[in-house]
């Protein structure tokens, strides 16, 4: 019988490619090595399997045992692809700046996946580092591959993508570009290399905010790069210089090298694909520059390759004039004579209440406010605002238990509705209505609407 790899077997051997529309006029010749080629999607895949290979030699990680690590999503990829052949079980800890498509690829593979938030202090207990120590620590038979000091990492790239790289190139290589997140592929790489090519330059891409190389240590939304401390996994000697690069430079150039060359990566790779171009146009034209893609697009069509999430985070302009939500609401509200401009309903109020204002107005959604809506004496602010009754929320209830439609509103609402202002354009809403189905609009402290995503669809449909 002949024989046939596993998936894992195909890890590695990513091609080397040229960009003939993106290579600057005049300068170095631009390559490319794609590591989304790779079977779990990026060049993370590399490091996985001598990770857990290392801690089964260790008696670390046991049969039945637990993988627990903090990830941006690509290593988690690749520990569980080899987790799914050795049966254990993965618990992945991720910051929330995060694409949703890798959080639901990672469950997709049977992972549990615990989101943290991104701006807060590396030993803050809430951060992802701080979490995933503190379930390794709780879950029993559970293993840290902690990929920012296992030596694993930055071993796997010296044995594995740096002679691949050497085969592919040999002497022709000259300028090495890569972005900088655990170290371990800069370092792997660059330690390789350099035995056999000791006049090799290696620029690092940094983004914005990263300890690497910026003056600031702040949040960016490049997934996967930079850093807020120094992993060990990281030999900063491997880096003779570094290239800042912005969200919107990187993101702009990775939607180019779709649109240009057919070639779909995420951000962190048009954040590197940004400085090798830069450097191009430094270097002879006799000189190759080879940047490292580490991953694909796929995982960020939601973000980078979303036109309107580009435009509310300013790095496209929008074509006409930004609506205000305050024309939006005058909209909605002159097609719709015999509906207040704002309707809530008290939390005294019976859900059978609730749901008669629903049926009246033909609304899905209500604010909740101390007051009922008709209580004249009491004009209402902002701190009146305190839950919403969701339509869907309603029929659950009431289908499980016919009894909650004579319960108080205030003990099925859920958490106050978002509020914006009037004078802000669409921009300011979009996103608060991407992850809720309405928001409170408010004229200083006065609400004065409520806006939907069938409101806004419904306006911006019209006014094309």
């Amino acid at each position: 019988m002949r024989e046939f790899p596993t998936v894992t077997d195909l890890i590695g051997h990513t091609p080397v490619v040229r960009f003939p529309h993106v290579q600057p006029a005049g300068g170095a010749r631009l390559l490319a090595k794609l590591e989304y080629m790779n079977p779990g999607g990026s060049i993370k895949d590399r490091i996985a399997g001598p990770m857990v290979d290392a801690a089964e030699r260790d008696g670390l990680l046991k049969p039945g045992g637990t993988i627990v690590e903090p990830t941006s999503g690509n290593t988690g990829v690749g520990l569980a692809m080899v987790a799914a052949q050795r049966g254990y079980r993965c618990v992945f800890v991720m910051p929330d700046k995060m694409s949703r498509e890798k959080i639901a690829l990672l469950r997709a593979f049977g992972a549990e996946v615990v989101v943290c938030p991104t701006n807060v202090e590396p030993d803050d207990p809430a951060s992802y580092y701080s979490v995933s120590n503190r379930l390794s620590e709780e879950i029993p038979g559970a293993w840290k591959p902690d990929q920012y000091s296992n030596q694993a990492n930055p071993k796997a790239h010296y044995a594995q993508t740096g002679p691949e790289i050497y085969e592919q190139l040999g002497d022709d290589l000259h300028v090495l570009v890569c972005g900088v997140g655990t170290g371990g592929t800069v370092t792997g790489l660059t330690r390789y290399l350099r035995e056999r090519l000791p006049s090799l330059e290696v620029v690092g891409a940094d983004p914005e905010g990263s300890i690497y190389h910026s003056p600031e240590i702040r949040p960016y939304l490049i997934e996967g790069v930079g850093e807020d401390f120094w992993p060990t996994t990281f030999d900063p000697e491997t880096v003779d210089r570094w290239i800042t690069v912005s969200d919107r430079d990187a993101f702009l150039a990775a939607r180019r090298l779709a649109r240009e060359e057919g070639v779909l990566v995420g951000g962190s790779a048009g954040m590197a694909l940004h400085a090798a171009i830069q450097v191009c146009r430094e270097t002879p034209p006799e000189k190759n520059v080879l940047v490292i893609l580490p991953d694909g697009g796929r995982p960020y069509l939601s973000k980078v390759f979303d036109d309107a999430w580009m435009i509310q985070h300013g790095f496209l302009e929008r074509v006409g004039e930004a609506p205000s939500i305050a024309q939006v609401l005058r909209a909605k509200t002159a097609d719709a004579t015999e509906v207040p401009a704002f309707v809530a309903v008290g939390s005294n109020q019976r859900v059978s209440e609730a749901i008669a204002l629903l049926q009246q107005y033909g609304i899905s959604q209500l604010p909740v406010v101390r007051r009922a809506n008709g209580d004249a004496a009491h004009v209402l602010d902002l701190g009146d605002l305190v839950g919403a009754i969701h339509e869907r929320d309603l029929l659950d209830h009431v289908f499980r238990d016919h009894d909650a439609l004579n319960v108080e509103v205030s003990t099925l609402m859920a958490p106050p509705l978002s509020v914006v202002r009037c004078a802000d354009a669409v921009d300011a809403v979009y996103g608060d209505l991407q992850e809720r189905p309405a928001v409170v609009v408010a004229d200083g402290v006065v609400p004065v609407g409520v806006l939907t995503r069938s409101d806004l669809l419904d306006y911006l449909a019209r006014a094309r």
